[in-house]
């Protein structure tokens, strides 16, 4: 019998991907904006520009849509953004996602102490936080992308090794013209 994640895993057109999701979130309540497509797209470009053989596309941007399924819109407790990532990697399992899967969608933070990271997670981890800073939230406006990529390698990512800032990094500079 299929599960759900051999279901979404095996659909490689992105569409009907971003379709699925949809249609998961409309049935089970999941955590499913347009932060989520923006930051998927944004990790969708870096794949289509960063020369990682070694890394699962599709896997990555799977994971990109649901890593922040059991995210809360505005969490009014703080403590809320320190387990949604643990929170929603449990969840996932339930339909049938591998433990690496999993882990990889824990490591979209910090927060689980994940080690060691999945190259995977690392690249969760900065579409996550370039998107967040770049975006609007209730108490504050989206940064300008070279504030944005400041932050977040000098506060966001501090003290912190993610094996795929230094290309990133290129790749935002280039395509600065990302329009969110």
């Amino acid at each position: 019998m299929e599960t759900f994640a051999d279901y979404i895993l095996d659909e490689k057109d992105y569409i009907k991907k971003l379709e699925i999701v949809y249609y998961l979130q409309k049935r089970r309540n999941i955590f499913f904006d347009n932060s989520v497509i923006i930051k998927t797209e944004i990790a969708r470009l870096f794949l289509e520009e960063a020369d990682l053989p070694q890394i699962d596309k599709n896997l990555v941007i799977t994971a990109c849509l649901l890593c922040g399924c059991k995210k809360m819109k505005d969490p009014a407790d703080i403590s809320r953004l320190k387990v949604y990532a643990k929170e929603g990697a449990d969840y996932l399992r339930t339909l049938g996602f591998s433990e690496r899967f999993c882990k990889i969608c824990e490591e979209v933070n910090r927060y689980s102490g994940s080690t060691p990271r999945e190259p995977e997670g690392d690249i969760l981890e900065l579409v996550d936080n370039l998107g967040g800073l770049l975006l609007d939230r209730p108490e504050r406006r989206g940064f300008p992308i070279d504030e944005a990529i400041v932050l977040l390698e000098y506060r966001n990512l501090k003290n912190v090794q993610n094996r795929y800032l230094q290309e990133f990094k290129k790749f935002v500079i280039k395509e600065e013209g990302i329009a969110v």
